[in-house]
């Protein structure tokens, strides 16, 4: 009897027991199901959903330390976390700091300013929408990212990383440059599989960085120096001054240098502009800022910063220039300095291509279409012997070489209206700079430069790289473009590969019997306005929409004015494109600084017709004398080879002139 009792008791226990475990098993499988992140397991572990929990401290010898806490939940999918995190349903996103940051709406609009038609591909139409600014209050996420120690106190090599794989290699993939040798970078391949809500997106938290424990000396123990900062913001307030200038009084407040790793509150210049500045206003400002704006001090020396010292005391005090052929001393602010400053930069200026970042955003030219700039730039530097070297510690400059327009078309999510992830990817790449080198720390990045001709550049770049150097084609003061330091990209519409200058060159004077042209889609608010006013109202004014290349390209060659109105941003390639054609520029884009904008002398060569006098537009054209259009037609064609790419670059043309631009901007920009 007692066995039976037994049994039955095993029995009732074993059953028991298999009850509990299909309770457990729906449990989990309800909690999986129910949860949007898919991490079943991770709310009984931690209490704040897997994310990374870092913080910065001061030690009391004033050195920065890093503690990264990462919790059981945080190391997931390697590919896609850093890129774009999962999607939630709420109307705000979670940066680094565990701050709330709203997500700047976007209109569903084209993305491009414009630009030149042909029959079959219209370049405008590349995007489905057109993107609204990042807004000022919500593009920052503070990463402690750059050591402030000496080439001499810590290890420039893989080595580094070691330490730091499970924070930052987590959620990056290796993958091999074309170029040779294994680099670290997001993958972009696999960001518009996500299915993305188009309302949020959740960004993961950055990789963190482990700044080794060095005892550093008085001068080695600055504050940690955050890439989001904007070092010094200074605005011109005098400077070059034209006869027909009339300036209005205004006066601009200067910025003094801050240093801190906290994120920086919001400076002047980077705060909507309501007012429109002149071109007159601009070169004031310019002209100043060349002899007030400095970037950050370094934090140690270099033997390049005497160089370039030595070069910005030489230039200054460039003797008169005499006859140098092919260049007209009108075209510029000052020639004597810029053959001098030229001369110069052949001789003496290095760059450092940084090895680092996968294709297709790195190391990928686009050479052809509106944004062949930066992909130009980026094929004709990458294979320069002259100014390229591969010892960094001798480099006046530092090149980030990526592609702003690969960036969109890898990366963005369509439909999402949000660009998050862009500034995110690039956000990773500068992680594995600074872990990698120690030479953005040197300067904040004061030494390094970017070259983009996307319209979303500016906004992408503002923050995560204030203090580069940078040229872009979205040349817009309201952008938060800085004198003294950025660089005006000419945007060039490159329609033949192997031979860019196909097509150069225009009618003769006497064959130029339009005064004025105009053709493109209805992008912005600007054109509508322009074809309002002057289409089909006065057979002078040829103002069209979109029509074929042929026509296009035909009355660009035989018009005397060609009207470079802006689209949805400030920049067109038709300001080059007129010039490519021999035609007078008219550029009606308020705040829009043109091209080489520290060299050359625009009002030489060029009209600038405020947006508000587009009614006046036809009035303010015969106004010109026909004497003066014939010298501005005569300066268009001498400024030409400023603006022209080849195969291989020649003196002055285009290439040399940007780097000449990014050059003279670091070495007026540089240490006193």
């Amino acid at each position: 009897m007692g066995s039976i009792i037994r049994y039955h008791n095993l029995f009732e226990t074993r059953r028991l027991v298999c009850l509990l475990g299909v309770v457990f098993g729906l449990a989990l499988m309800i909690q999986y199901f129910g949860f949007p992140y898919g991490y079943a397991l991770s709310s009984l572990f931690t209490a704040n959903g897997g994310q990374i929990s870092s913080s910065q401290r001061v030690d009391p010898s004033g050195n920065f330390s890093r503690s990264d806490n990462l919790k059981h939940g945080s190391i997931v999918n390697a590919t896609n976390t850093n890129l774009i995190n999962e999607t939630t349903n709420e109307t705000k996103l979670s940066d680094a700091n565990n701050e709330e940051v709203e997500d700047g709406s976007m209109p569903p609009m084209n993305e491009r300013s414009g630009d030149t038609l042909t029959e079959d591909v219209d370049p405008e139409d590349e995007s489905p929408f057109k993107d609204s600014k990042l807004d000022n209050k919500s593009n920052v996420e503070s990463l402690g990212r750059n050591s402030s120690l000496p080439p001499d106190k810590a290890a420039d090599s893989e080595d580094d990383l070691q330490a730091s794989n499970s924070t930052s290699e987590s959620s990056l993939s290796r993958v091999v440059d074309t170029n040779g040798g294994g680099s670290i970078s997001p993958a972009p391949t696999e960001a518009k599989s996500l299915e993305i809500s188009p309302t949020a997106l959740s960004i993961a938290p950055p990789p963190s960085v482990v700044i080794p424990q060095v005892n550093l000396d008085a001068q080695k123990e600055a504050p940690l120096i955050s890439s989001y900062q904007n070092i010094s913001e200074k605005e011109g307030n005098t400077g070059h001054l034209l006869e027909s200038d009339n300036l209005p009084v205004q006066k601009r407040t200067d910025h003094a240098p801050t240093v801190g790793h906290k994120i920086p509150e919001m400076k002047e210049s980077d705060k909507p502009i309501d007012s429109v500045v002149s071109i007159a206003e601009m070169n004031v400002m310019q002209q100043e800022t060349r002899t007030s704006f400095r970037s950050m001090k370094p934090r140690w020396s270099s033997d390049v910063d005497q160089e370039l010292l030595h070069a910005k005391s030489v230039i200054e005090n460039s003797p008169l220039a005499g006859n140098e052929p092919g260049l007209y001393a009108p075209l510029y602010r000052n020639l004597s300095m810029f053959m001098r400053s030229y001369e110069l930069m052949e001789q003496i200026l290095k760059v450092y291509i940084y090895s680092e970042g996968a294709r297709p955003v790195f190391h990928t030219p686009v050479l052809k279409g509106i944004y062949a700039s930066e992909g130009w730039f980026m094929k004709l530097l990458k294979r320069n012997k002259k100014f390229v070297t591969k010892n960094p510690k001798k480099a006046h400059l530092f090149y980030l070489p990526f592609s702003s327009r690969m960036l969109e078309e890898s990366l963005y999510v369509p439909d999402s209206h949000s660009r998050r992830n862009l500034v995110r990817y690039l956000s990773d790449y500068l992680d594995i700079i600074i872990q990698r080198h120690n030479f953005w720390n040197r300067t904040a990045g004061a030494d390094h430069f970017l070259v983009a001709c996307h319209d979303w550049a500016p906004s992408e770049t503002k923050r995560i790289m204030a203090n580069c150097i940078r040229a872009l084609c979205n040349a817009d003061i309201k952008e938060g473009f800085q004198f003294g330091k950025d660089v005006s990209l000419p945007e060039t519409y490159i329609r033949a590969e192997k031979n860019p200058l196909r097509e150069i060159g225009g009618k003769r004077l006497s064959k130029r019997r339009t005064l004025a042209f105009f053709a493109g889609n209805m992008h912005g608010y600007l054109r509508p306005i322009l074809l309002n006013n002057w289409e089909n109202k006065d057979p002078d004014m040829k103002i069209f929409g979109k029509i074929s290349k042929v026509s296009y390209v035909q009355y660009m060659k035989s018009s005397k004015y060609c009207i470079c109105a802006k689209g949805y941003e400030v920049n067109s390639p038709r300001v080059v494109e007129a010039i490519f054609y021999e035609c007078v520029p008219v550029i009606i884009s308020d705040n829009f600084i043109p091209p080489f904008f520290e060299t050359l002398n625009w009002e030489a060569f060029a009209i600038f017709v405020p947006e508000k006098d587009i009614p006046k537009l036809k009035d303010i054209l015969v106004s010109i004398p026909d004497r003066r259009y014939r010298e501005m037609q005569r300066r268009v064609k001498l400024v030409q080879q400023h603006f022209l790419w080849h195969v291989r670059p020649v003196k002055y043309d285009i290439f040399n002139m940007i780097l000449h631009s990014i050059w003279h901007n670091r070495v007026f920009g540089g240490i006193e």
